[in-house]
This record gives C-alpha cells, sequence and structure tokens, in this order.
C-alpha cells in the first residue's frame, strides 16, 4: 500500500512523496506531537489543518494506559476518536517504558512495568505493542525496542541492539497477523524499524545492515538527542544514514531544534517529531526566523507586533507580542494555544520551505541563510 516516491535529491538530502492508506505525506516533513491524541495547548485537530499539518504522532504506551487501546478501537481507532483524517504515527512505547528506568524490568520476552498513572503493573513485549497499536490503527507502527543510554557500556549496548534487533523480527511477524485479521480497523498498517547503538559507529552500521535485510516500510534511528552533543549525533547520521535504504523513509525520532533539523536534512533524513515547539510554546518561547524569544521578558510589555513579522499563523495575524506577553503573565490558556499554534506553524512552514529550496535545487544556500538568520534576534 505504501510507495516511496524520490523526487529530488541535492547531496545527501531527500525529496520525496510518501503515499499511506491515509493520504500523502510530502517530505522533509515534521510530525505535530500529540501524545495523548491531543496537542497540549488546547490545539485541535481543525487547528492542525489550518497550520499546514500533514501528520500527526501519538504515543502507544499513553493511549494504552489511558484511555485504553480497547476503548479506542471501539471508538473507531484514532483517526475517527480524534477527527482526523491524515496519517498518523504512533511510536512503540518503547522510549516511555525505558524511561521509567526505575519502574520496568527487562527480559527476552518484553519489560515488565508499572503504570505512571495508577501503578498498576503493565506488560509490553513486540506483540503487544503491535496489538495496540494495531487497536489504534494507526497509519503507521513503530517497532518496539530498547533505547539504551547513550553513554552506557559497549557490552550492555551491544546486548541491548541485538535485542532490539530479534524484537524487531517478533514485531514484523505480528504486524502481518493482525493485518491479516477480519476485525483490524487498519488492515494497511505499516511497520517502521528503529536503528539503534548509542553513539558506536560500528554497532549503529552493522545494526542499520540487519533491519534494511528485513525489507521493512520505513526505517528511524533512535537513541540520538538523549544527552550526546549536536556533533555527535550529526557524526552518527553522517556514518548511519547512508547504510540504510535510500528508496525509503528515514525518521530521526525526538529531533529537535529548526537548526537540528536542517543539519539533518541535509545528511538524509525525512521524518522529525519534537515536543519543543509545543513544550516551549507553553513556556513563553516563540520560534522566529532570527532565532528563540521568550515573550515573558520585559521589554515586550508595550510591543505591538507581532511575534514573527509576516508570519502567517493565527497569533501572528492577529496578536500582538504585548497582548500574548500579558495571557502568558496571567496564565489564559489562551496564551498557551496562541504560542503553540505559532510554534507548530514555524516548524510545518519551515518543513514547507526546505521542500521548496529541494525543488528548486537551492537547498544549502537555503540552509546557509537559515542559520544565520537565528543568530539575528537579541533576546
Amino acid at each position: 500500500m505504501a510507495e516511496y516516491k524520490l523526487l529530488k535529491t541535492e547531496g545527501r538530502a531527500k525529496r520525496a512523496e510518501f503515499t499511506t492508506v491515509h493520504g500523502t505525506v510530502q517530505t522533509p516533513v515534521f510530525m505535530n506531537v500529540g501524545t495523548c491524541a491531543a496537542i497540549k495547548g488546547a490545539v485541535s485537530t481543525l487547528d492542525l489543518k489550518e497550520i499546514g499539518t500533514q501528520i500527526e504522532l501519538s504515543n502507544t504506551y499513553h493511549l494504552h494506559v489511558r484511555p485504553g487501546d480497547k476503548v479506542v478501537k471501539k471508538m473507531g481507532g484514532i483517526h475517527k476518536f480524534m477527527n482526523w483524517d491524515r496519517p498518523v504515527l504512533t511510536d512503540s512505547g518503547g522510549f516511555q517504558v525505558f524511561s521509567l528506568a526505575g519502574l520496568r524490568k527487562i527480559k527476552e520476552e518484553g519489560v515488565t512495568f508499572h503504570s505512571h498513572v495508577d501503578g498498576r503493573l503493565i506488560f509490553m513485549g513486540p506483540e503487544e505493542s503491535m496489538q495496540i497499536q494495531s487497536n489504534l490503527a494507526s497509519t503507521i507502527a513503530m517497532a518496539f525496542d530498547e533505547c539504551p543510554p547513550s553513554l552506557a557500556e559497549r557490552s550492555y549496548i551491544e546486548n541491548s541492539v541485538a535485542r532490539t534487533t530479534r524484537w524487531l523480527e517478533r514485531c514484523k511477524a505480528e504486524m502481518v497477523r493482525l493485518n491479516s485479521l477480519e476485525d483490524t480497523i487498519n488492515k494497511h498498517q505499516l511497520l517502521f524499524g528503529i536503528n539503534q547503538g548509542g553513539t558506536l559507529t560500528d554497532v549503529r552500521i552493522e545494526h542499520a545492515k540487519r533491519i534494511t535485510d528485513m525489507d521493512l516500510d520505513g526505517y528511524a534511528v533512535g537513541g540520538l538527542a538523549v544527552g550526546e552533543s549536536h556533533e555527535e549525533m550529526y557524526r552518527v547520521l553522517d556514518e548511519v544514514v547512508p547504510f540504510l535504504p535510500k528508496d525509503k523513509p528515514v525518521y530521526l525520532m525526538g529531533v529537535g531544534t529548526p537548526a537540528n533539523i536542517l543539519e539533518a536534512v541535509e545528511r538524509g533524513v525525512d521524518f522529525f517529531d519534537c515536543v519543543y515547539p509545543t513544550r516551549n510554546g507553553r513556556h513563553g518561547h516563540a520560534y522566529t526566523d532570527h532565532g528563540k524569544i521568550n515573550l515573558l521578558n520585559a521589554k515586550y510589555e508595550t510591543d505591538d507586533r507581532p511575534i514573527q513579522e509576516g508570519c502567517g499563523c493565527p497569533a501572528c495575524r492577529n496578536y500582538s507580542r504585548a497582548y500574548i506577553r500579558h495571557l502568558l503573565k496571567a496564565g489564559e490558556m489562551l496564551g498557551m494555544r496562541l504560542m503553540v499554534l505559532h510554534n507548530l506553524y514555524f516548524y510545518n512552514n519551515m518543513m514547507t520551505e526546505i521542500r521548496n529550496a529541494l525543488d528548486n535545487g537551492c537547498f544549502a544556500s537555503y540552509k546557509k541563510a537559515k542559520l544565520e538568520g537565528f543568530s539575528t534576534e537579541k533576546e
């Protein structure tokens, strides 16, 4: 069902179309993060369309805990449940499970851990993660993996990556089974595998080769943006992405800043997601072409300009920095909402600019100018 069509390249950078059962995604793309099937900051799926969102990301673990994936299935799957007719990617829950370090126990079968909501014991392995994601009926399901700490011992990382590979084989088999069942909502659900290996290049490359041989619908690079430097992250991408298929989407998980995205596009990445635009927006930080500004600063108290001149987002078209600052200071929800709308629009619009630059063969000069611009705003 899925088709990845490479339209243009510039160096390693790729411009493509990814066709799914829920519509075609133009890449490179930023996925707007709606962990619990909602964007934090009172942003609706109708808003997401207005600000140019192509694909939404939700979280397997959080939706399994609340309201329960079986509830979502009863409601017709995540698309019907949240009223969204474009693609949805669900991450496997692996990252959340492994971030609950004090609450979990890893075995070959899977992981036993305590719910962060009510403390109840939950078991999740490859099959359970696939079953939950099948109940959610997302467009793209992520394989269940372990995200080892980037600074772990080599022996730990090697054993962890070997187990992640075995888990991926189980995920693939379970996905084939689930997609063939009569009561499965989305029988065309896609599976992306995840490359791990910390900052160990040889482990990463060997793992990339192994999972490439499994002929999946797409490939993610996981376990970055978890403490290593930006330079190390770029080095890993430089070395690993060439060993992932050119004719499949490449997804860099949990990344990142606008500068990170520009650097990763240059290295051949198609898909991105990150909580930065929503989280920072809720705390008063706005992304602009001139860098990030903190609207809580006193100097914006009587600033009648929009967050960014010429921006087409609902906040900038209608409200001043001074007013939005007042809302944030007063604890009014509208302040957070307008900030999140602006930041997500900024990210989505930057991806449109990136795609246009690749279409026109001028990505290198676009990237240089964009990065130079980010450093011109003085908070």
